[in-house]
């Protein structure tokens, strides 16, 4: 593909003659370029991409996207003997440079995205469920994977939304599958940075926004506007053919009155509170799923799930109302989320043939461990013993309030590591503490503070009852942890196995 067709895909009228070469392909990472790339520069949070343009150019790359001007001015001289490409906004350049270069695949897929605070991956796995369920053939682009036919493909570490050059051949890899639809999980980083820009977007889904990521979006309004984004790319998307651009809303949560002024063709509400088009009524919860009788448009029929706990509900309204906009036939929209069983991380059950529970969630925000909690309480005969942390370098006002929600709902409470990343571990766990003892738990009594994760789970399961829960909160489908600014490898799943290997051991030698 030649440079010129690429720039053409950009949304800006550059107003100036652009070099022409062949491009082979696209990088934004220097040491990822191979000979005939274009290098696309952008400040990062940590690093700065034109700092590292003369590497980029002794790789290989044989022209640049910039976005600082200094760098436009220098390729005119003798530094840069490559096309320089000067843009607004580098992020977006290359989410409309990645598409261009994959034949726009999205243009062919009927997009779904689902954002939100909590909820977002089951959402979205329920969604394309019910898709599947009818028949359609659909992709997947989540934080813990991506799914194209019956492949399964890693996301990475500390994922949330895939870079946009990913998430382009994914999508081309989906449009190669004869994939109708593409159900696309869109993070408030990745609509920030504009990872998921040129998905085209059809279908725009919220599951609820709530405080987090203020460490990078600054504020909370710019964290709802980052949301809002998805529901913004309606109408500015392409248009298929006999696809309306569609708004699923959450009544209940605050949201919504921000959200229903965003111009869409249709607009779906779900909620349990009153006044939505589609609400659950004789709601079941029990500790092996959730029944309900879905009251919609269309009329009322039985959900029976096998996820636990009322925040999946909502979870499972926003789907069914995605599969009514789809016009899914009724029986299919209820297999579809039948047919959904555990999700990793997601309120997975570990079971060693112990006498207690022992259960992985990746909550990791107030409301989402709130909701592990109570959902918790609806499984266990006996005590809840929950295992979290918080991050370091991120939100730090949500750390006092997490320790009072553990210490409201939680019997036990094993404060540990979840990323420090560079700030103190003792400092952050004294932070959740404060919180703790403000519900009126005491240190040593009925909550503790072991900063090594693995020694915490051991702890917590050594300490579990026949008929207790043991709640392993914040990590969930992650495989790394945090230390400093270096990745390890970490994972709640094989330090849980670890932990019931050993007590089961020890019993067994009684």
């Amino acid at each position: 593909m030649r440079l010129k067709e690429l720039v053409s895909a950009l949304p800006w009228k550059l107003g100036e003659e652009i070099g022409d070469v062949p491009v082979g392909g696209l990088a934004f990472n220097s040491r990822q370029v191979n000979s005939g790339d274009l290098f696309v520069a952008f400040k990062g949070l940590q690093s700065d991409g034109h700092d590292y343009i003369p590497q980029a150019i002794e790789a290989g790359a044989v022209a640049l996207v910039v976005e600082d001007e200094r760098c436009r001015r220098a390729s005119s001289g003798d530094a840069w003997a490559v096309p320089c490409v000067l843009v607004p906004d580098s992020r977006e350049a290359l989410a409309y440079l990645a598409a261009a270069f994959e034949g726009f695949p999205a243009k062919e897929l009927r997009v779904i995205g689902v954002t939100g605070t909590d909820g977002k991956t089951t959402t979205v796995n329920l969604i394309w469920s019910v898709l599947r369920a009818a028949g359609h053939t659909a992709g997947l682009i989540s934080s813990v994977n991506a799914l194209i036919g019956d492949s399964f493909h890693d996301t990475g570490l500390h994922t949330t939304t895939p870079n946009a050059l990913e998430v382009q051949k994914y999508l081309s890899q989906m449009m190669a599958a004869r994939a109708e639809y593409a159900v696309l999980e869109a993070t408030s980083h990745g609509l920030a940075q504009h990872r998921v820009t040129a998905c085209e977007f059809d279908v725009a889904v919220v599951t609820n926004i709530t405080h987090e990521h203020l460490d990078y979006h600054g504020t909370f309004e710019e964290y709802r506007d980052a949301k809002a984004s998805l529901f913004r790319s309606l109408t500015a998307s392409a248009r298929k053919p006999d696809m309306p651009k569609v708004a699923v809303l959450n009544v209940d949560d605050p949201s919504f009155a921000y959200l229903k002024g965003i111009p869409a063709d249709e607009r779906l509400t779900y909620g349990l509170n009153g006044g939505a088009q589609v609400s659950a009524g004789g709601l079941t919860l029990s500790p092996s799923g959730v029944s309900f009788t879905a009251l919609t448009p269309q009329g009322d029929f039985p959900i029976a799930m096998h996820l636990v706990g009322r925040f999946n509900v909502y979870n499972a309204l926003a789907s069914i109302a995605v599969g009514l906009s789809q016009k899914i036939p009724v029986a299919q929209i209820q297999r579809g989320i039948e047919e959904v069983r555990q999700l990793t991380g997601r309120m997975e059950r570990m079971e060693l043939g112990q006498s207690f529970q022992v259960v992985i969630d990746f909550a990791h925000t107030r409301n989402s461990l709130q909701n592990a909690l109570e959902a918790a309480r609806e499984m266990a005969q006996g005590r809840i013993v929950v295992v979290f942390g918080c991050a370091g370098l991120r939100d730090r006002e949500k750390r006092p309030v997490m320790g009072e929600v553990a210490g409201r709902l939680a019997d036990r409470i094993v404060i540990t590591a979840e990323d420090p990343r560079t700030e103190d571990l003792d400092q952050i766990m004294a932070q959740i503490a404060e919180g703790c003892e403000k519900a009126g738990r005491r240190e040593g009594v009925d909550y503790w503070r072991i900063g090594d994760r693995g020694e915490a789970i051991r702890f917590a399961v050594d300490m579990a009852e026949e008929g207790d829960l043991v709640l392993v909160a914040g990590k969930g489908h992650e495989k790394s942890m945090c230390f400093g600014t270096k990745e390890h490898p970490w994972s709640d799943h094989e330090a849980v196995r670890e932990a019931l290997s050993r007590r089961l051991e020890r019993n067994e030698g009684l």
